[in-house]
């Protein structure tokens, strides 16, 4: 048996137990002694009805109809209330609380009748009415002060739920606010490299009269414009996908080679140093591709430069990843580009520096921990 089951099997046993006792010795008090036909069956109804509230939670209604029938038997047969009416407390109680309300004023109601009958029997007690009013006061404040009781734990039932689904709906914006991001980052990526590649080398096609370097240009043109279309409609088809979980392809730095040749179609003169390192997270692997990629498309539209160092290693627990150019861009207002590298780098709890480059030029360097760490800043990876 789970443990809150067998507290509540408990808690119910010894309340039963309990209002059997001090109603029995009550009677016992009352009638000194059980001696009469009259008041054995009054001890019958005082333990039937209290063996009864055992299914109180059950059957509240039933079990009240009882406790009501054993506290009228028990006026009429003794000719007098008793301490059966703790009984009949309980049971008013749990009808009050299980939701009843009119049921419960009904008994109530019945109860101080009966009460009064069974007071009214004793011609030489002065004190009935005063009795049976403070009999009707006490279940009146019984079933008032229960039904405050109830109300006040279903408002805060209903504010919590409330609460429950407004934080469900909260987290739901968020995490669409957050997939928007990263899916808008990740073709801002795909198409601005490809597309500032093109054109490059549409403006080379069109400044040089020399057939042989346009078709150069034309054949470069045409290759990046079909990678970019092919990397598009996997994109897209992802997208078009039915679930829950969107999971556009990553590259990583498995493919810089890739990413060097199609920016060295511009005329660009790319150096790689790539130390080795363990395989990486993921995250940080599309990290690290997607800030070399950006970087280089920004060299190829405004650095004006001939030469450019991709550098990636380790150091200590961050990868850094730098690109640095000979080129004579100057540092200015950071454009779409430099804000999402910066975002990247920043969502896995690294940084961004950008400026000019001890040699001239323009460098890019981005430390990234190779344990990311999201900072709550409503970006990903």
């Amino acid at each position: 048996m789970p443990r809150w089951r067998w507290h509540g099997w408990a808690a119910n046993t010894a309340l039963v137990l309990t209002v059997a006792l001090v109603a029995l010795v009550g009677l016992l008090v009352q009638s000194d002694g059980v001696d009469t036909t009259a008041e054995s069956l009054a001890l019958l109804a005082v333990l039937a009805s209290s063996a009864a509230l055992y299914l109180r939670r059950r059957y509240p209604v039933a079990v009240g109809a009882v406790a009501l029938a054993a506290v009228a038997a028990y006026g009429a047969l003794l000719h007098r209330p008793g301490p059966i009416m703790l009984v009949f407390v309980v049971a008013l109680y749990t009808v009050v609380d299980e939701g009843h309300l009119a049921v419960a004023i009904g008994l109530g109601l019945a109860s101080v009748l009966a009460f009064a009958l069974a007071d009214g029997f004793d011609p030489a007690d002065n004190t009935a009415n005063g009795a049976t009013l403070l009999h009707a006061g006490w279940l009146v404040a019984v079933i008032v002060g229960v039904t405050r009781n109830r109300r006040a734990y279903l408002a805060e039932v209903q504010a919590r739920v409330l609460a429950a689904e407004q934080g469900k709906e909260e987290e739901a914006r968020h995490r669409a606010t957050e997939e928007r991001l990263r899916i808008a980052r990740e073709l801002h990526d795909l198409v601005g490299h490809h597309l500032s590649l093109i054109n490059v080398q549409a403006s080379a096609a069109l400044h040089r009269p020399d057939p042989e370097r346009s078709a150069q240009a034309l054949t470069a043109i045409k290759q990046a414009s079909k990678e970019m279309l092919g990397e598009l409609r996997t994109t897209l088809g992802v997208l078009r996908q039915e679930g829950e979980a969107v999971s556009i392809p990553a590259p990583g730095l498995d493919r810089l080679g890739e990413l060097v040749a199609t920016a060295g179609r511009s005329g660009l003169e790319i150096r790689i140093e790539l130390t080795e390192t363990r395989p990486l997270p993921p995250e940080v692997d599309l990290a690290a591709y997607r800030i070399v990629q950006e970087a280089l498309t920004n060299v190829t539209r405004h650095a004006a430069a001939t030469a450019v160092l991709v550098r990636v290693r380790p150091d200590g627990d961050d990868l850094l990843v730098e690109v640095e150019d000979d080129g004579s861009g100057a540092a200015g207002p950071p454009g779409n580009g430099i804000v999402g590298m910066d975002e990247r780098a920043r969502a896995l709890g690294g940084s961004l520096t950008t400026g000019s480059g001890p040699d001239g030029g323009f460098r890019v360097r981005a430390r990234l921990p190779l344990r990311p760490e999201p900072v709550p800043t409503g970006l990903s990876t």
